[in-house]
């Protein structure tokens, strides 16, 4: 799938010049941040499932939500960065899914150094 054929949610946390750059490049995304800011990581999530969204985040209690509280998005990118200028994010994004990373129903933490996947129990 490419990016045009997911929808996306990007949590509040992500910095708003990489959602721009997503909304550049032609991304189906919400910013939590600009449409319903200070949402709770719970309606967050349930408005990515509802949605049928990919959710885009910095926070790492999403994944919480899936392993222990049950919830079943279509897949989450959870970005741990250190230093970072505020696009970074979003082209760093538009380059993992040129070099053909799958996103969908893994739960995926983009480090520094390391990209790790984990699937999202059905």
């Amino acid at each position: 799938m490419t990016s045009v054929s997911y929808a996306w949610l990007a949590d509040e946390n992500v910095p708003v010049p990489a959602f721009r750059v997503l909304v550049d490049a032609g991304w189906d995304i919400k910013h939590i941040g600009i449409e319903n800011g200070g949402l709770p990581d719970t309606g967050v999530m349930q408005m990515a499932i509802d949605e049928n969204r990919l959710l885009i985040t910095f926070d790492g209690d999403h994944g919480t939500l899936v392993f222990k509280d049950g919830y079943r998005p279509l897949g989450i990118i959870y970005f741990r960065l250190d230093a970072y200028s505020p696009d970074y994010p979003g082209h760093l994004l538009i380059q993992l899914l040129a070099d053909n990373w799958q996103f969908y129903r893994y739960i995926t933490v983009v480090e520094d150094a390391v990209i790790r996947q984990r699937a999202i129990p059905i």
